[in-house]
């Protein structure tokens, strides 16, 4: 018998492990509500279906997990069977409050969806009341308690909808007819019910009408999150150096625009075939910064200014890197410097050259200066 009553506890044990799916679910999330309707009749003494007693009922519930919820209901009994007839078209009435265990996710868990077929049990007390008796003859309120289970059908694309077929059994634990009896569970003194019935679940905080998974995470996952962060950090501090640097190029570039724009006529060095401007580019990348436009829109005003002007453009990277992406690299921006000389400032393409030089740490001291395009006039 302890053998037996072991092995019961391990399977109730493996059964609640397998059904403590952690869910996401807010304080009026899974509610729903529902109507049911049937027929009942008296356990025991009469003919079953020669005394059906039919029945209308409406039940408000809340789920908290997967597994376990809570339910109020309350039901009419229209019909005086299997007793004599007390002049009322409504019997009798039913309130229980109710507790709901979905078998079904506590023993194969939730699988992040209610399944097309569910089964659950329900069970609690409740307070019954008959009407038309004489009160001075008859005792009309009694405790009652149901117990039940419920085939369950999830229906429609969010499953919001539920139909169920419903056995259950009520006892009535206090007698009515003019008295008390004491309270406990006696088959003569209990009921058959067989409804069915449709629940709407209203949709969740999380945009479903059911539960959904909570994604969590473990420590080693958040400290391997810090850690890149860090690295982010570490990073973008590096940027803001390069950055830095690259403000105070252009502000001296901007100067010297400046200058430009004040004079009636660009003044070139008569000796010079470097001209000074160059184009700097982020680490890897062959796109023109915004910023590095003050650059190429003095090549376009000197070019404007002295239209037999032909001008290569060499394209650099620096040392970092494979050499085939270097030479790739130095070739992309030369290209992407005369792209715009072309299109935005409208200098014609036959008098540009572009020549990709790969990789150098030569140009400049400072390493990432050398990822530039530099401009040179060929006609001197």
């Amino acid at each position: 018998m302890k053998k037996l009553l072991f092995m019961f506890v391990a399977a109730l044990a493996t059964a609640s492990v397998s059904a403590q799916t952690v869910t996401e679910s807010k304080t009026f999330d899974n509610f729903y509500i529902g109507v049911n309707g049937g027929f009942a009749t008296k356990t025991t003494g009469h003919a079953w279906l020669k005394d059906l007693n039919p029945n209308l009922g409406l039940r408000i519930g809340r789920n908290f997990t997967p597994v376990f919820g809570l339910a109020a209901e309350s039901n009419v009994y229209l019909s005086n069977k299997p007793g004599e007839s007390i002049g009322t078209f409504v019997r009798s009435m039913n309130t229980s409050l109710l507790g709901t265990v979905n078998l079904s996710n506590w023993f194969g868990g939730y699988p992040g969806e209610p399944r097309l077929f569910e089964v659950s049990v329900l069970g609690g007390l409740g307070w019954g009341h008959v009407f038309g008796h004489p009160s001075e003859v008859y005792n009309d309120d009694a405790l009652t308690s149901k117990a039940a289970i419920d085939f369950t059908f999830n229906l429609g694309k969010a499953k919001a909808w539920q139909f169920y077929i419903e056995p259950a059994m009520i006892w009535t634990l206090g007698g009515y007819n003019g008295g008390t009896h004491a309270i406990k569970y006696n088959v003569n003194n209990s009921g058959f019910q067989l409804n069915v019935g449709f629940n709407y679940k209203f949709k969740n905080s999380n945009g479903t009408h059911n539960f959904t998974i909570a994604e969590l995470r473990d420590q080693s996952e958040i400290d391997g999150l810090n850690a890149k962060i860090n690295d982010l950090r570490s990073d973008l501090n590096g940027k803001d150096a390069q950055l830095a640097a690259k403000d105070r190029q252009i502000a001296d570039l901007q100067k010297a625009l400046d200058e430009c724009n004040r004079r009636p006529k660009y003044e070139k060095p008569a000796t010079a075939t470097n001209l000074q401007p160059t184009v700097l580019f982020r680490q890897g990348k062959s796109v023109v910064d915004p910023a590095q436009y003050a650059p190429i829109e003095l090549i376009a005003q000197y070019m404007k200014n002295h239209p037999d002007a032909k001008v290569e453009i060499k394209g650099y990277a620096s040392p970092e890197g494979s050499a085939e992406r270097n030479q790739q690299l130095s070739e992309e921006r030369a290209a992407a410097v005369k792209k715009i000389l072309v299109n935005k400032y409208k200098i014609s393409a036959d008098r540009l050259t572009t020549v990709g030089c790969g990789a150098t740490d030569k140009l400049f001291e400072q390493v990432e200066f050398n990822r530039v395009a530099t401009f040179n006039d060929n006609t001197k």
